[in-house]
């Protein structure tokens, strides 16, 4: 109850306090391309439960593409790589924090599809709300930028970032409360303000090792059309539509293995 009533007056004194940035971040995105302002993906919540997650849209309509965003993306508009840069297309967010589907500190939610790949992680990190922010997402607040200095940005995203964001995650969530996620808040706070000053990255970090890749498994997206596409279903049953942002559809990869190990 503590937590929550935090989360809503968090969430509440900061959509007051970045409205005008919403306004004249809106008025950019529409003078450069046609498109509502807003973007919605479906991601997964609470106990397996998806949810519409908003965003300000930094991606041109119309263009199929990967469901993640590796690196650099054609599809990005110019005013886009600037909301990206500074994080400002992630303040509607703060409407899914007062809506009860996420919380203002918490494990990023991802797409029912990582999800469902991943469950044996997910079921311990969804027993509560994915958040707006974490320790992982600290640390890997220039995620794109490191994405774009590798040669196989897609392999380095599921064979290093995404098994270090559920280990980072899984042990925040062991010692999480009140004091901490305050602690977590006010040094994104500081990371957010220290971004447009921070140089260029030169290094993408450490390489892909052989154990992370077979504990992490992620199929071959070149094979992903030839395999039959399983849905996840939401508590109704309905099947749920995964999109990129470019307004394009995207194919879920197949259901494979349950990954041991996590």
């Amino acid at each position: 109850m503590l937590k929550r009533s935090a989360d809503i007056a968090f969430a509440g004194l900061l959509l007051i306090v970045t409205l005008p940035l919403l306004v004249c971040a809106a008025i950019l995105i529409k003078l450069e391309s046609e498109g509502p302002v807003l973007f919605r993906q479906v991601r997964m919540g609470m106990g397996f439960r998806p949810f519409p997650l908003l965003k300000l849209r930094t991606m041109r309509l119309g263009c199929n593409g990967f469901a993640y965003t590796l690196g650099a993306d054609p599809r990005i508009t110019r005013a886009g790589r600037w909301l990206r840069w500074l994080k400002l297309d992630e303040l509607p967010q703060l409407w899914n924090v007062l809506r009860g589907e996420m919380s203002m500190v918490g494990p990023r939610p991802v797409i029912p599809e990582l999800t469902m790949e991943f469950k044996s992680a997910y079921e311990r990190l969804l027993q509560v709300r994915p958040g707006l922010t974490d320790p992982a997402t600290l640390k890997y607040c220039r995620e794109t930028e490191i994405l774009a200095l590798v040669p196989n940005p897609i392999r380095y995203f599921k064979a290093v970032i995404t098994p270090d964001k559920i280990r980072i995650s899984q042990a925040y969530l062991e010692r999480a409360n009140s004091c901490r996620d305050l602690v977590v808040i006010a040094r994104t706070a500081l990371a957010l303000f220290a971004l447009p000053w921070q140089p260029q990255l030169r290094e993408p970090g450490p390489a892909p090792s052989p154990q992370a890749s077979t504990l992490l498994h992620f199929p071959d997206p070149a094979r992903r059309r030839k395999a039959a596409p399983i849905l996840p279903r939401s508590p109704i049953g309905e099947p749920v539509e995964l999109l990129a942002e470019g307004g394009g559809g995207f194919t879920p990869y197949a259901r494979p293995a349950e990954s041991a190990g996590l």
